[in-house]
C-alpha cells in the first residue's frame, strides 16, 4: 500500500508541477493576422492550497483506523441515485442564474467549455487513479473505491459555480459545494466509499476546475460571443447526455 501511495503521491505532483511553472510566463501570441499579449496572474500555491491540503490528508487517511471505525457509523445503506443527479446540480444553478440575469465572469459558451473540459479532465484522472490504486470499497462491490468519481465531479461541478460567481454572487458563488458535499455524504451512507475517497475526489474536481480557469484564455474561441439571446446549456441524466436551447426575442 505505501507503494500505491507514493505512486499517486508522483501522479499528483507530476500532473500540477509543469502547470505551475508555466503560470509564472507571460504568454504572447504573434503572428501576421493578430499580435496579441495576453498576461496572466501567477498560479501560486496558494491557489491550489485546498486541494493540496486534501489530498495529503486523503493519503494520510485512507485505510487507518478512524476511517474504518467511522464508515459502519455514516453508512445507511441507502438505495436513493439521487447523488448522480446532485453531482451536476451546482452547474444546473450557474445556468438558471445566468437565464435570471446574474453577472458571472463569462459567457455562457465559455462556461460550458470551462464545465465540459473540468468534467473531462477530472473523470480521466478519477478512472486513472481507480484503475492504479486498488482499494477495495465498503461493500465490497470491487477495487475501484479510491477516489470517489461522483464527488471529484461534484467538486469539479461546484468549483465552475464558484469561479463564475466568486466576485459578483458570494453566496451563490459557494452554494454549489451544499451539493458537492451532500454528493460526498450520499456516497458513504450507500456504503460505496469511504473517507478518504470522498476526501480525495473533493481535491481532483477542485484542483483541476482551477487549472482549467486559470489557462482558459488558450482555448478563447467563442463564436456567441457577440449574442447574448441564445443559451445553450448541456443536460445530463441517467438516461444520457443532451442540450438544452433558448433563445430570448
Amino acid at each position: 500500500m505505501f507503494a500505491k501511495k507514493c505512486l499517486f503521491s508522483i501522479y499528483f505532483i507530476l500532473l500540477i508541477s509543469p502547470i505551475l511553472c508555466l503560470g509564472q510566463y507571460e504568454v504572447i501570441l504573434d503572428s501576421t493576422s493578430f499580435d496579441k499579449r495576453i498576461e496572466r496572474q501567477p498560479l501560486t500555491l496558494k491557489k491550489m492550497a485546498i486541494p493540496a491540503g486534501l489530498t495529503v490528508t486523503a493519503l494520510l487517511m485512507t485505510k487507518s483506523d478512524f476511517e474504518q471505525e467511522l464508515q459502519p457509523k455514516v453508512n445507511r445503506n441507502l438505495r436513493t441515485n439521487i447523488d448522480d443527479y446532485t453531482r451536476f446540480a451546482p452547474l444546473a444553478v450557474m445556468y438558471i442564474s445566468d437565464g435570471l440575469g446574474a453577472k458571472a465572469e463569462n459567457h455562457w459558451f465559455d462556461q460550458t467549455k470551462n464545465a465540459g473540459l473540468s468534467l473531462l479532465l477530472t473523470q480521466a484522472i478519477t478512472t486513472g487513479l481507480k484503475i492504479t490504486i486498488d482499494k477495495e470499497r465498503p461493500n465490497g462491490a470491487n477495487e475501484e473505491a479510491f477516489p470517489s468519481g461522483h464527488t471529484s465531479l461534484a467538486f469539479a461541478s461546484a468549483t465552475v459555480l464558484y469561479e463564475e460567481f466568486k466576485n459578483t454572487e458570494p453566496i451563490l458563488a459557494y452554494s454549489g459545494y451544499a451539493f458537492a458535499i451532500s454528493t460526498a455524504y450520499l456516497r458513504m451512507a450507500k456504503n460505496k466509499h469511504w473517507l478518504s475517497d470522498v476526501i480525495l475526489g473533493s481535491a481532483l474536481g477542485i484542483a483541476v476546475t482551477k487549472l482549467v480557469y486559470h489557462f482558459d484564455y488558450l482555448f478563447s474561441w467563442n463564436p456567441f460571443k457577440k449574442s447574448d439571446r441564445l443559451l445553450i446549456a448541456p443536460t445530463v441524466n441517467q438516461e444520457g447526455a443532451g442540450a438544452y436551447l433558448s433563445f430570448r426575442f
